[in-house]
């Protein structure tokens, strides 16, 4: 898996050093919370996904540790997997773990960085996400970038004991190349 560098945050594969520290982030309510579920699992079995997550194009597991090039220090995580078995599109997730991160663009530069890696490196026409509407810095993240409002899913998250609205989002390759990069 290739190292992504932009202006201010590295996507690199993640080494078993990040693995305790994300495994963490995973398991924090106040990290995950209060837009995504979140569910403890075994260390095993989370290192056991994030090793496989390579021969898996459905898997969720972390495929890239966030890095802030100037410290060196994993702030986050992003992934992407194949988001339906039949129609052909691959959703993209992010998440900063690292509370002091957040507001500074490097959420928004780390997606931008693996939404071009995948319309450079794989056959992919379309990358979508998805996030729940009361999330209103992802969802300015992903507009930011280009993403188009394709629709909102009625309660279709579960999680923290009631069901959640989420918006879907979409952009393709050619709506993509003819976007202003960001700075």
């Amino acid at each position: 898996m290739p190292v992504l560098e932009g202006p201010h945050a590295r996507l690199r594969p993640l080494t078993p050093p990040d693995y305790a520290r994300i495994f963490a982030w995973y398991n924090d309510p106040e990290i995950v919370a209060p837009f995504d579920r979140f569910s403890v699992d075994t260390f095993e079995g989370f290192v056991s996904s994030v090793t496989s997550a390579g021969e898996d194009p459905a898997s969720l597991a972390p495929r890239f540790a966030i890095e802030r090039r100037a410290e060196g220090d994993v702030v986050g995580v992003v992934g992407y997997y194949r988001a339906h078995p039949v129609l052909e599109y691959t959703d993209v997730w992010y998440v900063l773990g690292e509370p002091a991160a957040r507001g500074k663009g490097l959420g928004r530069e780390s997606v931008e960085l693996l939404v071009s890696h995948l319309f450079a490196t794989t056959s992919v026409r379309r990358v979508g996400a998805t996030c729940d509407t009361a999330n209103v810095p992802s969802y300015r993240l992903l507009e930011g970038l280009g993403f188009r409002r394709e629709g909102t899913l009625q309660s279709a998250l579960f999680h923290h004991g009631a069901w959640h609205d989420v918006y879907v989002y979409g952009i393709t390759a050619p709506e993509w190349a003819l976007r202003k990069p960001s700075a």
